[in-house]
Parts: structure tokens; sequence; C-alpha cells
């Protein structure tokens, strides 16, 4: 199957941080700023929406790998926005440079792998 998916296309995304969205809310901490987890859910949610308009219908992509860095904590009201380019494509691997940042400081960066699948096959197998 060819896909029209190319190098660089890029992604954004924005998120205002709530209380469902801190650590303390999501036990992988106990203070209430952004969490770690919702961090990289943003990351993946803005990598896949970044691409699937590329995909033929039925196709999906599906999140494989993710490496990041945390660096910086961000309060509930704060506005996440998160970036994602698309640097390279390795049959139906596809390999996501991300970041996140919060009032325009970095607060998280890294890689992020997705795999394109056909979404009732990979449905099929998993039963």
């Amino acid at each position: 199957m060819d896909f029209s998916i190319k190098k660089g296309i890029k992604g954004q995304k924005e998120k205002v941080v709530r209380l469902q969205d801190t650590a303390k809310a999501y036990g992988s901490g106990l203070v209430e700023v952004f969490a770690t987890p919702a961090m990289i859910a943003l990351m993946e949610n803005t990598a896949n929406e970044s691409v699937i308009d590329f995909l033929p219908e039925a196709w999906v992509t599906v999140g494989t790998e993710i490496s990041v860095t945390h660096v910086k904590a961000s309060p509930i009201g704060a506005t996440i926005r998160c970036e994602t380019v698309l640097e390279n494509i390795e049959g139906k691997k596809l390999v996501f440079k991300v970041s996140a940042y919060d009032n325009g400081q970095l607060i998280g960066e890294g890689t992020h792998c997705r795999y394109i699948v056909d979404k009732e096959k990979f449905m099929q197998k998993i039963k």
C-alpha cells in the first residue's frame, strides 16, 4: 500500500491544564502540576492527528515507542502547546520529534514512533 505521508509534516495542539491532568490525579506523583503521562498523551495525540488525513480510509497509526524528558513543571491553568515534526519514515514506521511548551518555555521533548496499520486487521490480531 502506498501512503502519501511525507517527511516534514508538522502538528500542533494546545491544552489547558486541568485538575484531572495533574500528577496527583494520574497517580504518577503527589503534586497538582501537569503530569508526565498527560504530556505524553498530548504528544502522541498531536503526532497521530498530524498524519491521519494522509492515510487511506480504514488505516490508522498506533503508538509503539516514546522517549521524552519532562524538564519543567506547569501549574493548573497553564496552556501547554505541543509541536510534532515527522522526521523519518521507514516503511510503515513513522518517527516524530515531539516537544511541549508552557508560555513559550520548553517543558518536554523527545521522540515518538508510530506504525501505520490496517485498523480492522490490527484489531483481529489482538482478539
